[in-house]
């Protein structure tokens, strides 16, 4: 494959794998609910799970590409989130604080861990029409997220927060705790680096 069609076709799978985004709360409904939580009110926390939870969930499967592990991670999260919420100040979005929060506990899964290789699913095996069209945009997703996998921690966290999470450069400079410009340098290598892994593979 030329490397002229790798990259809009990378980004065509990992949107297509990102799926819709879900509808982002306004940062003043957010901060309400924060402030109601530091108040005592444990429901309020509850709206604030219930906004970020998939989010989280979509960002912690990047990292492990595991449902049990993203699904442990998401509860990890959330639960750190609870008992941290009084230092919580609002100087960040509260969605940047609880992604950097899940990004941290990726992290320290993945330093733990190896994370086992994904096999692809039985229901691949599926004769029915369409199946072979199916079978050929599931490994070419395989294959990508296997990619994605090998990238140093900071271009991975950078592509998954960027392309997958569909952030902006700022939000994703606020999670990992650095400047624009790193972020889109860090964004340039993984593409690249990437493309790079991809066109190796036969």
């Amino acid at each position: 494959m030329s490397q002229e069609l790798v990259l809009p076709k990378l980004l065509s799978i990992a949107a297509a794998q990102a799926g819709a985004s879900a509808t982002k709360a306004t940062r003043a409904d957010d901060i309400e609910d924060v402030r109601a939580c530091q108040r005592g009110d444990r429901e309020a926390f509850d709206r604030l799970a219930e906004r970020y939870q998939r989010a989280v969930y979509r960002l912690c499967y990047r990292y492990v590409n595991r449902h049990e592990d993203a699904s442990d991670l998401t509860q990890e999260t959330l639960l750190k989130a609870y008992r941290a919420i009084d230092r919580f100040r609002g100087d960040a979005s509260f969605s940047t604080w609880i992604y950097r929060i899940a990004v941290n506990s990726c992290l320290n899964f993945r330093s733990a861990r190896r994370p086992e290789p994904r096999a692809l699913s039985e229901s691949l095996t599926d004769a029915s029409p369409g199946a072979d069209a199916n079978i050929e945009r599931e490994d070419e997703a395989s294959r990508v997220r296997a990619a994605v996998a090998r990238l140093p921690e900071r271009q991975r966290a950078t592509l998954i927060l960027k392309v997958y999470q569909e952030l902006t450069h700022e939000e994703v400079a606020g999670i990992l705790g650095t400047s624009v410009g790193t972020v889109k340098a860090n964004l340039f290598h993984a593409l690249r680096n990437l493309r790079k892994l991809l066109e190796r593979e036969p």
